[in-house]
């Protein structure tokens, strides 16, 4: 049989194989009269494929079917405040891989492709608009949803300085409070932060510790980022055995929308309460834009006041007598 099988170029990689084999030569013997290289090809074709089974069932038995890869880039005129703030988040991210800059603002959908490349299935775009303002754009790829947030109070690792100090690459615990299950809304941002802050046990880049806490809480419609170091307390005779000290980076989100799709779609959710940060410098500079006319208003009011207020001139005057 062996001989055979050599004859036809098929390789044997274990007896599971030369079993295999050994019977489609015998479901074969009835069609001898075919050419030689029909043979090999079906052999080859049912090899393959008996192989791709095999393949797939071992490893459902000992790694985790779910993998989760998060994509971290940003967009071009991002400041140095939030590069660090994107630096450090992606080192929280084991499971996270950098790209470069993005040079489109309005074709945001080439992201996808960029995901596809490096085999990820999660999305972290961070958005720059008029070197001040900041946006983070959470996504599944490639079929979506999409969220869009603001950042705001951002506060990155070198200016909290904070005693707390975790193992780089430890798998963190996830902790959200019960407000993100009161709406859908709620829910869907709860299932999206999960996929991308939890750190699965397939990545190759984690340490098998567990010592930090990243804590998101849902309050006033806005979405507060903690990051906190389990640290085991030296007082024998306390109840816990362990407090949580901040480690950083603080920041809030604010929602903005939800995308149907990956950076594109229907839009399914839209925060009425939130205001653009343009609309607030408008305000800001409308003020400052009525003090002005104010001001100047009072300017004339008082150049008219003074031209009603001329004195007439005195009948005993030096003008009047000797006009």
């Amino acid at each position: 049989m062996e001989l055979a099988i050599m004859s036809l170029g098929i390789k044997l990689e274990g007896s599971h194989d030369g079993i295999l084999i050994y019977h489609l030569l015998c479901m074969y013997a009835p069609f001898s009269s075919l050419r030689h290289y029909h043979v090999k090809n079906f052999l080859s074709q049912q090899m393959s494929a008996y192989k791709a089974l095999t393949r797939t069932r071992d490893e459902g038995k000992g790694k985790s079917k779910h993998k989760q890869r998060v994509l971290v880039l940003s967009s071009r005129g991002i400041t140095s405040r939030q590069r660090h703030l994107m630096n450090d988040i992606t080192a929280l991210l084991p499971h996270a891989k950098q790209d470069t800059k993005l040079d489109t603002k309005s074709q945001l959908f080439h992201l996808n492709e960029i995901a596809e490349l490096y085999n990820c299935n999660n999305v972290l775009f961070f958005e720059a608009r008029k070197h001040q303002d900041l946006y983070i754009w959470m996504s599944k790829a490639p079929n979506g949803p999409t969220i869009k947030l603001h950042v705001q109070n951002l506060h990155t690792l070198e200016e909290l300085a904070f005693t707390g100090n975790a193992l780089r690459g430890s798998r963190p615990i996830v902790s959200f409070d019960d407000t993100f299950d009161a709406s859908p809304f709620s829910r869907l941002l709860k299932e999206l932060f999960a996929h991308i802050f939890s750190v699965p046990q397939s990545s190759r880049r984690i340490k098998p510790f567990v010592d930090r806490v990243v804590s998101f809480t849902l309050a006033d419609n806005h979405v507060w980022f903690r990051n906190y170091q389990i640290v085991e307390r030296k007082d024998k005779g306390a109840e816990d055995d362990v407090e949580l000290v901040e480690i950083g980076p603080r920041f809030v989100m604010t929602p903005i929308c939800v995308l149907q799709g990956s950076f594109t779609g229907a839009l399914i959710y839209e925060n009425k309460e939130y205001v653009s940060p343009n609309v607030v410098r408008a305000q800001i500079s409308k003020r400052h834009g009525q003090r002005y006319q104010q001001r100047t208003l009072q300017k004339n009011e008082r150049g008219i006041r003074r031209e009603n207020q001329v004195m007439e001139p005195d009948p005993l005057s030096e003008e009047v007598l000797f006009k």
